[in-house]
């Protein structure tokens, strides 16, 4: 099975123009088409954090559903890290994962295609980022080589910053996608294990990509490596 995997930093559906535009976000996931789409900023940060993509909505205008993540009513996320899957695509597993770090993060971690995929935010300072690797590559343990790490990763160098990962995972940078108005950091990236291979990928940009947000999407077609 080959999926099409979308990662989107939505800033909770507030654009350019700072209008907060959910119809707007569906719009720009639903035309790549995805068979999965990770987003991160999905969840209000504040009160019942409740969600910037409500659930009716996601259901009547794209092809795709929320998975079952968060903790409370409201919400469709954990830690505004949020998935979603294609209406006929079977889940076959779903976690929430709690990582270190100064400011709440986590990360969320679903099986599909018998892909382990993670979509997570990272931390701003490096030293965080990097424990919040760790976790995630110990919670992965023996299943890492089959695994799609998927996110804002928060990492501006090209050098440096995925020590933690090194023997693990790959990390792949499909082009710029911040800031949108003009892309030149590559914050937005996958890191794949040695048994997921990504036959393609790159950045979403012009039309309503370059406004809905102040990242752009970014996706890649990956399957299991033979």
């Amino acid at each position: 099975m080959t999926l099409r995997i979308v990662s989107y930093n939505i800033r909770k559906a507030v654009g350019l123009d700072w209008r907060r535009s959910p119809a707007r976000v569906l719009r720009v996931i639903d035309g790549l088409d995805p068979d999965v789409a990770v987003l991160q900023e999905a969840d209000k940060r504040l009160g019942a954090r409740p969600t910037a993509l409500p659930r009716e909505m996601i259901e009547r205008e794209t092809a795709l559903r929320p998975v079952d993540l968060s903790l409370g009513a409201g919400g469709i996320g954990w830690h505004g890290n949020a998935v979603l899957v294609r209406k006929d695509l079977p889940v076959e597993a779903r976690m929430r994962l709690v990582l270190p770090g100064l400011e709440p993060r986590g990360a969320v971690l679903v099986r599909v295609g018998g892909i382990w995929i993670v979509g997570t935010h990272l931390g701003l300072l490096r030293r965080w980022r990097q424990l919040q690797m760790a976790t995630i590559l110990r919670h992965l343990g023996h299943v890492a080589s089959h695994a799609l790490v998927a996110g804002d990763f928060n990492e501006w160098s090209m050098a440096r910053g995925f020590e933690p990962w090194q023997d693990a995972l790959h990390v792949v940078a499909p082009g710029p996608s911040f800031h949108a108005s003009r892309p030149t950091a590559f914050l937005d990236r996958f890191a794949h294990g040695s048994a997921v291979q990504i036959l393609d990928h790159g950045v979403a940009r012009g039309g309503l990509a370059g406004m809905a947000s102040d990242h752009l999407p970014i996706w890649a077609e990956v399957q299991q490596a033979r």
